[in-house]
């Protein structure tokens, strides 16, 4: 097997650790604005200076609330300001930070907590300081529960009240005694079986993280830059690129109103964006809608095409005169109007978290914003490998970041290892053993290296469905709970690269009968004669509320379809211990899976 590697340009040394830019901002550039908040419509500059004061006094707070270095601490909140200055002041007291996605089921929180034993939680709003104080009972080891922003004093004017009774030297010997080594975060991720594991990742897998991407993008992870963070905190996507950006001196806004994104872009304007490819799907798709409904749907789709050829003809040579000059009147006429939607500032985006597909990336580059698309997991604290500027090759997932190597095994399973890659999950020896082969981590994912080192993916050993918003969404849980229904016989979810879950449902063969009696219906009737029936319809959707319970918003299913067969053995569908084939039922039924996300303009 042959093994790509590509050597580290810089060194993690013993001490290092990823809030060390605190404090080194602090004293070296103690008025450059590293953040800018939204208050009252308006963003206004918060210095270095300023960010290192709050982080500090937090800090304080919780050493005089009694946490101690090595302590678990949640931050259960959508993407905000507070969000990074609570994980710096958790880091700089030598405790590990652990995200919640504020969307999370109670049954997922309690999970999280009690698995961590956090001694600490940070809710955003009193509805999920509720939620928090209904799972107490469970939660041994939670002593304290702070609210972001609620009725009662927020958070952070809390710990800074109960952090003047602790010198400020307190913070500076717990922040001295943090070694690369030590655990940073502790982020739970789904596993096949629908229970999450926690997968651990060190100052060091982070320091990797954020110096190898440094060097992949000199210019766009620099002061001066501008970035405006409206992924989840809780994903280490979004976590990563701001501790990133954040030591490079790049210029952070945080938000989680994606309804008001477009008009938030356009007065923020970064130079830099970062998303998942469902963000830049709905760009287009909302050009593409506009440019209908005023009559222009013609010219939009000419420059679609236009833009597509023009970024193929960077690859081989460059564009003619002709797509050149056709290149330049949709520029103004459209490009131009695209760039400005983003801000009209931004060179430069990258994307992770699900596959952002050719077509889109061609179109992006060709509108004159070039997508660095990258490939990573929670196991490789983001971003493995990644494009980069004067290394984009458009469908690929670029290159390795420095310090770290790749191979495909014998069944075309991508390998990695290097300094980014987690050591294992938290108390989990099984799955950890599971998925390392020597120092040679196991991704589930089929891949393949061109000559040049470039690595494409060309599909999933393991059944994780990943939402083209990035949306990690473990199928069996939903599946589970669908079969308990009496009236369905098998149920298989699907959403690869989709904005959404939606799944596919069969009838069983035996309930069907005396459901039909019950409803009234004609007792020779098929499933396939009944599969959009209103009463049948209705019983198969409370079945699909039942089971959207037990998993966050994003991960529940939006739409499904009622199969006229159902799956069996000997029609190829099942194996032998009845389990479903996906691939199988995925060629076989993929009209209907195209169906239900035909025209979806909901998304």
């Amino acid at each position: 097997m042959r093994e790509f590697s590509v050597p580290a340009t810089f060194t993690v040394g013993e001490h290092d650790s990823i809030v060390s830019s605190v404090y080194s901002h602090e004293r070296d550039n103690p008025n450059h604005p590293i953040f800018q908040r939204l208050v009252d419509g308006r963003w206004v500059d918060v210095t270095c200076s300023q960010v290192a004061s709050q982080i500090r006094s937090a800090a304080q707070g919780l050493i005089a609330h009694g946490v101690q270095a090595g302590d678990r601490v949640a931050i259960l909140s959508a993407t905000r300001y507070e969000w990074p200055i609570l994980d710096f002041a958790i880091l700089s007291v030598g405790a590990v930070t652990v995200p919640i996605y504020e969307t999370s089921s109670a049954d997922q929180v309690q999970f999280v907590l009690a698995d961590s034993g956090a001694v600490a939680v940070f809710a955003e709003t009193d509805d999920h300081v509720g939620r928090v104080a209904a799972l107490q009972d469970t939660l041994p080891a939670l002593r304290k529960v702070y609210c972001i922003e609620g009725a009662g004093a927020p958070a952070l004017d809390e710990l800074a009240e109960s952090g003047r009774q602790i010198d400020a030297a307190a913070v500076d010997g717990r922040f001295a005694a943090i070694k690369s080594a030590d655990p940073a975060t502790l982020i739970y991720t789904s596993g096949t079986t629908g229970r999450p594991k926690g997968c651990q990742l060190t100052h060091s897998n982070l320091l990797h993280e954020i110096r190898g991407a440094k060097s992949c993008f000199p210019d766009h992870l620099a002061k001066g830059e501008k970035l405006l963070v409206f992924l989840p905190l809780a994903h280490v996507l979004a976590r990563a690129l701001t501790i990133s950006a954040f030591a490079n001196g790049v210029t952070l806004g945080f938000t989680s109103d994606i309804k008001n994104l477009v008009p938030m872009l356009a007065v923020f304007k970064p130079t830099l964006v970062v998303s998942v490819p469902r963000v830049f799907e709905k760009v287009y798709n909302t050009a593409e809608q506009n440019a209908e409904s005023g009559g222009k749907g013609k010219i939009f789709a000419a420059a679609a095409d236009v833009a597509i050829e023009w970024s193929k003809a960077q690859d081989t040579g460059g564009a003619g005169l002709l797509l050149k000059l056709k290149h330049a009147v949709f520029d103004k006429l459209v490009y131009s109007k695209l760039r400005a939607a983003l801000g009209g500032e931004c060179h430069a985006a990258i994307s992770g978290g699900a596959p952002l597909g050719a077509r889109l990336g061609h179109f992006y580059r060709g509108a004159g914003l070039s997508i660095y698309e990258g490939y990573g997991l929670t196991e490789t604290s983001a971003a493995i490998t990644v494009n980069r500027v004067g290394e984009l090759r458009v469908g690929s997932v670029g290159k390795l970041l420095p310090g770290n190597s790749m191979q495909l095994g014998e069944d075309g399973e991508l390998l990695v290892k290097g300094g980014v890659v987690f050591s294992g999950y938290w108390g989990n020896e099984t799955e950890t053993d599971a998925v390392f082969s020597g120092d040679w981590f196991h991704t589930g994912d089929l891949g393949a290296i061109d000559d040049d080192g470039f690595l494409a993916i060309v599909g999933r050993k393991k059944e994780i469905i990943v939402t083209s918003g990035g949306k990690n969404v473990a199928p069996a849980l939903l599946e589970d709970r669908l079969r308990a229904h009496p009236l369905i016989s098998q149920a298989m979810a699907v959403g690869d690269a989709q904005p959404f879950i939606a799944t596919l449902i069969t009838i069983d063969p035996e309930a069907f009968p005396s459901w039909k009696e019950r409803h009234g219906k004609d007792a020779g009737a098929s499933v396939a004669d009944l599969s959009t029936d209103p009463d049948l319809c209705a019983e198969v959707e409370l079945a699909v509320n039942e089971a959207n319970q037990a998993v966050s918003k994003a991960e529940q299913i939006r739409k499904f379809r009622i199969l006229p067969v159902d799956f069996t053995e000997e029609t190829g569908e099942l194996t032998p211990t009845l389990k479903v084939k996906r691939k199988i039922v995925a060629e076989k039924f993929a009209a209907e899976i195209e169906a239900l996300y035909a025209k979806d303009t909901k998304a």
